[in-house]
């Protein structure tokens, strides 16, 4: 078995959940694949033999499954390295809220022999892609979480014209508008007032950011339509980021958000649910008056 490990070297966390994960998979005939930048900060700590390694410094590798250890942002970074690949990601969290990397430091053993033994569910989130009008170059042009098109400055607002399935909705007149997948509903677009999507709806979901105006809200629309926007700004750019990479367009850019053809598949074990992870991690429904 192939297993690839990426991980946020910035966390002393990593180091301890990388030892435990190759302690526990020592003996299983598995060939370990680790990120060059993973494996210069823990690889001496490791006592692998070398033909039990392989170093990735590109997104050309293959394996059986994808290790994210880290935060949220590690898995999302993770998911763009494994891109189409379709390998099966399992999340180990370090981080904070963890509501994709959702396997704690103590739940590493379980979570790994559930997977060598087949004891787990595959469940595939939705991918966003950007195309640009004018070809520009986007390093990863796929986001699971979200698209968001933000003011490049801090001094004024900008407009967005929005267009869902080729019919023009809306002149957004705002700081800027999110286009998230339903996993990407309980992250960026939560924040600024958008509903929480369950996994399974095959929707996505318009987020303004700041919005000037008081009467328009989130609008939630079928995946299978293609979102069309231009913008307009004072300066004359704006920033595209597709799940935290940001890059700077000329305003006279437009974009064409849509589904992607490939999708994200995330190990979750038999006993998940994605309402025991609301409440787990947001409090969701929970009354405090009920709290002793």
């Amino acid at each position: 078995m192939r297993i690839v490990i990426f991980g946020n070297t910035y966390r002393e966390a990593v180091s301890t959940c990388v030892r435990r994960v190759v302690d526990h998979l020592r003996q299983r005939n598995v060939t370990f694949l680790f990120d060059k930048v993973l494996y210069d900060a823990v690889g001496s700590q490791l006592e692998l033999d070398r033909e039990q390694v392989e170093i990735v410094t590109t997104d050309c590798f293959t394996a059986d499954l994808a290790l994210s250890i880290g935060g949220d942002g590690t898995f999302l970074t993770t998911a763009s390295r494994v891109g189409d690949k379709q390998i099966p990601m399992l999340g180990i969290n370090t981080g904070r809220l963890g509501f994709l990397a959702d396997v704690v430091d103590e739940g590493i053993p379980e979570a790994l022999d559930a997977f060598l033994h087949g004891d787990y569910m595959i469940e595939e989130r939705t991918l966003l892609q950007v195309e640009t009008s004018d070809g520009s170059v986007l390093e990863h042009p796929y986001a699971l979480n979200e698209v968001a098109v933000l003011k490049q400055d801090s001094s004024s607002m900008i407009s967005i014209n929005t267009s869902v399935n080729g019919e023009m909705v809306h002149t957004y007149m705002a700081d800027g508008l999110l286009v998230s997948t339903p996993t990407g509903s309980t992250a960026y677009s939560l924040s600024v007032g958008g509903p929480i999507l369950v996994p399974q709806v095959h929707s996505l979901l318009l987020s303004p950011v700041s919005s000037h105006s008081l009467n328009v809200r989130p609008l939630i629309v079928p995946d299978t339509w293609s979102i069309d926007l231009e913008v307009c700004s004072r300066n004359g750019a704006y920033q595209v980021s597709l799940d935290g990479r940001s890059k700077v367009l000329d305003q006279h850019v437009r974009l064409r958000i849509s589904k992607a053809a490939h999708t994200v598949h995330m190990v979750k074990q038999k006993n998940y649910t994605f309402f025991d992870t609301l409440k787990n991690k947001l409090m969701w429904g929970v009354d405090k008056r009920s709290i002793h």
